[in-house]
């Protein structure tokens, strides 16, 4: 079986979306992309994911074709190759409709860097254009507005994240929902104190020096 490692990656890291409740039923998605043969692994379309196991994943090229698997891919595999070929530090990618950052998508808001753990993310998460699901126009999209950020939103759709690893893109997924709760119930209140560039620079640097056990 190939990337069998990755295979059991990209499932383990799926099952985080459930579990801290970003996706219900069959929606959203996690996926990898192989440093070394480029090819990408991803969830299989419309498949519970109580019911998934390491072997349901589905090995794509870049271009979209099944190299191995027994499902069809998810409907969102032409956005995540999108992604993977042109931006090669990305190799996990992560899509969720998490319920208070997809409001912040319905109103076509950005969520503003008011906490530090948004130096996680980089800074202030942008919201991009409507795209029609399952094609490159996401992806294209996301690559327009994401910049130096491992997050963004697209307009009355959800959230898409991205890491060095399918760990990294769940990871993120749950930060960021994190944030867009705390950030909404801060927005019911008054207007949240937003966080200096050099204030998420410090605590970025901090996050990727520091923090975690090296």
């Amino acid at each position: 079986m190939l990337l069998e490692k990755l295979r059991h990656d990209v499932w383990k890291y799926n099952l985080e979306l459930p579990t801290y409740r970003l996706v219900v039923m069959t929606s959203g998605n996690i996926s990898g992309r192989d440093p070394e043969s480029g090819l990408v692994v991803i969830k299989p379309s419309g498949i519970s994911y109580d019911e998934m196991c390491p072997d349901d994943m589905v090995v794509v090229d870049l271009e979209g074709r099944v190299v191995e698997g027994h499902l069809k891919p998810s409907t969102d595999t032409a956005t995540h190759l999108y992604v993977y070929r042109h931006r090669p530090d990305v190799f996990g990618i992560g899509h969720t409709h998490s319920t208070y950052a997809s409001s912040f998508a319905a109103l076509g808001w950005s969520i503003p860097a008011a906490l530090t753990t948004c130096a996680m993310l980089g800074g202030e998460i942008r919201c991009g254009g409507y795209a029609a699901i399952g094609g490159e126009e996401i992806g294209a999209e996301i690559l327009r507005v994401i910049g130096s950020t491992r997050a963004v939103l697209m307009q009355n759709h959800g959230v898409f994240t991205i890491g060095d690893s399918p760990r990294q893109a769940a990871k993120m997924a749950v930060e960021l929902e994190e944030i867009a709760k705390i950030t909404h119930l801060a927005m019911l209140k008054g207007k949240p104190i937003l966080l200096t560039a050099e204030q998420l620079a410090e605590t970025g640097d901090m996050y990727r020096t520091v923090y975690g056990q090296r």
